[in-house]
């Protein structure tokens, strides 16, 4: 037995679950291991230092997996952005059919990659964002409720509320993110009417996941409480792991009144964070994880959760199903 829905179909995948595109994460070992196992895997361009080291990346990952892949460009506020077009080009040239794309005013790059016949899959905080995004023609919106690891914006809306607002609302396949982890997850996502789910935290504690084991150990030992919520003061909440540096950046954003981004920049530092997954010091920077850490207990291979998750979806929903009789009889 298989679940198929429009993302599978769409994308000719076997399991609708998608490895979220993670800075520093989203490698070729880990997108194509994920891809393998019936997943698309997804990986980070701006891991990339350069759009050439993407193609670089891109190519790595073909020679790993045959299935279908995508890559992350997420568009950042930053007074020297990236060449975003750039990184869309080389995906464009390398043949990749489908794109993650998340952050503010992605038009620009999503008609380039659209005009390539591109899949566009658009990650939005709320539904607002998400009606903006379906005008721009994407395939598919990933609805990222406040149980989503990194930037989740400043709504504080569930998941379960967003995904039945976006059945309400949208008229294009939406895809739930934000605090899955398992079969169980899927399949309530399904009957709330996504048709899969979008998983970060689950797959950077997995055995190809490219990031120290001292972390993968931490999450599988935190609770569902060691998520930080920082940065909201300057209208850039994030969820980051609960660890001395985050304390300290909180410490800094609510006690200090006159305090300025400035003031905590060094410690939310990306190249402070990337540290972590190279040496395992969960305390060298901020590392974004959500509260979902707290189901999570083992570090299995790519091919057996994503199986796990299937048949878990499968055997819930047929269970649920069992509990339907006709009225009067037991």
């Amino acid at each position: 037995m298989s679940i198929k829905t429009a993302l599978t179909e769409a994308l000719g995948i076997e399991v609708p679950v998608i490895q979220a595109g993670m800075q520093w994460v989203a490698r070729a070992e880990l997108s194509s291991a994920v891809s393998n196992a019936g997943g698309l895997g997804i990986l980070s361009a701006l891991t990339q230092p350069t759009p050439e080291d993407l193609r670089k990346e891109i190519r790595k990952c073909r020679a790993l997996t045959d299935k279908p892949f995508g890559v992350n460009i997420t568009l950042l506020p930053s007074i020297n952005p990236p060449d975003y077009e750039a990184y869309a080009r080389v995906v464009i040239e390398e043949g990749v059919k489908i794109v993650e794309t998340a952050g503010a005013n992605p038009s620009k790059v999503i008609n380039l990659l659209k005009s390539a016949n591109t899949k566009i899959i658009h990650k939005c905080t709320t539904i607002r964002h998400a009606l903006s995004a379906e005008k721009l023609d994407v395939d598919f919106i990933s609805i990222d409720g406040f149980e989503a690891a990194g930037h989740i914006g400043d709504g504080d809306i569930s998941s379960q509320i967003l995904l039945r607002r976006a059945a309400q609302s949208l008229s294009v396949p939406f895809i739930a993110a934000g605090g899955f982890a398992d079969g169980q997850g899927l399949a309530s996502a399904l009957a709330l009417g996504a048709c899969g789910v979008n998983m970060g935290t689950r797959f950077m504690c997995t055995v190809e996941s490219p990031i120290h084991p001292n972390v993968k150990k931490a999450i599988t030992e935190a609770s569902e409480g060691d998520t930080e919520l920082l940065l909201r003061k300057w209208k850039n909440t994030n969820r980051l792991f609960k660890n001395e540096v985050a304390k300290e950046v909180k410490r800094i954003e609510t006690e200090q009144p006159e305090s300025q981004f400035t003031d905590v920049q060094h410690l939310v530092s990306g190249q402070r964070g990337k540290q972590v997954f190279l040496t395992g010091d969960v305390n060298a920077g901020v590392w974004t994880v959500g509260p979902i850490l707290g189901v999570i207990q083992d570090i299995p291979t790519c091919a057996s959760l994503v199986s796990q998750i299937e048949r878990d979806a499968i055997d819930t929903m047929a269970r649920i199903n069992g509990l339907v009789h006709p009225k009067g009889k037991l």
